[in-house]
């Protein structure tokens, strides 16, 4: 069996007086057997750490370098993220990959850096609409995968997120023969079958039934849909209904 995750990316969004929404979303996380993740921003995680949550919402960091410590101005190292409470750790984000030019090696090497640091890498894939009218959608994933997850990824330690470039906080998805066909291929494509797969790109409180039930997805990376209770509640109760 996989995992079972509803996690949000907060990305570049939250102020201190944002707290409330996290402790009204661990609130609701308290009713669900599967596994709900919050990636908040560095400067959010000490303060949501420091709040006593409820063990059901785990923390995520957004990014992490591959170096413990060192001369990278700007940067957080998997280990800091782990001592603010973190539990998890984004990588390979398509946001990272386009304005900061990552490539699947560095990816692979911050994976491996989140591992060392005890936490769960969320690792990222997903094809631009280009490639995706051109038909190389599994192309490229099978690309991504080979490059950016190291060959010891297990469910223990890695989560895969499949996000359509072209999807993200666009309000378009692929069809969900689409989602379903993708999802089913990258299954046969790791290292270890029951990592979880999870879906991203402009999933909501409409879609997330649907999606949620498919065969081979096992949760959800949701964007700006995971910033308030309201509106992330409904997503975590869909995958929650089809344990």
């Amino acid at each position: 069996m996989c995992r079972r995750i509803a996690a949000g990316n907060w990305k570049m969004n939250g102020v201190a007086a944002d707290l409330g929404e996290v402790s009204a979303i661990a609130d609701a996380a308290q009713d669900t057997t599967c596994e709900v993740v919050l990636c908040l921003p560095a400067t959010l995680l000490p303060q949501a750490g420091a709040r006593n949550l409820p063990k059901a919402l785990k923390l995520g960091g957004q990014d992490c370098h591959v170096e413990t410590n060192g001369a990278y101005t700007g940067d957080i190292s998997a280990e800091m993220l782990a001592e603010v409470g973190a539990k998890y750790v984004i990588v390979g984000h398509s946001e990272r990959r386009q304005f900061h030019g990552e490539s699947d090696a560095q990816i692979a090497a911050k994976a491996r850096a989140a591992w060392d640091a005890g936490l769960t890498a969320i690792i990222c894939i997903g094809e631009t609409e280009e490639q995706y009218r051109a038909g190389r959608t599994l192309e490229v994933l099978d690309r991504q995968i080979a490059g950016s997850l190291p060959q010891n990824a297990t469910s223990e330690n890695t989560v895969l997120a499949y996000e359509p470039i072209w999807a993200i906080g666009t309000g378009l998805t692929p069809s969900l023969a689409e989602v379903s066909a993708i999802h089913t291929h990258l299954r046969t494509r790791l290292p270890d079958e029951t990592i979880a797969i999870l879906y991203g790109g402009s999933v909501n409180a409409k879609n997330a039934d649907k999606i949620m039930n498919l065969e081979n997805v096992d949760g959800s990376l949701v964007g700006g849909a995971s910033l308030t209770v309201a509106k992330f509640t409904p997503i975590i109760k869909a995958l929650e209904a089809t344990k």
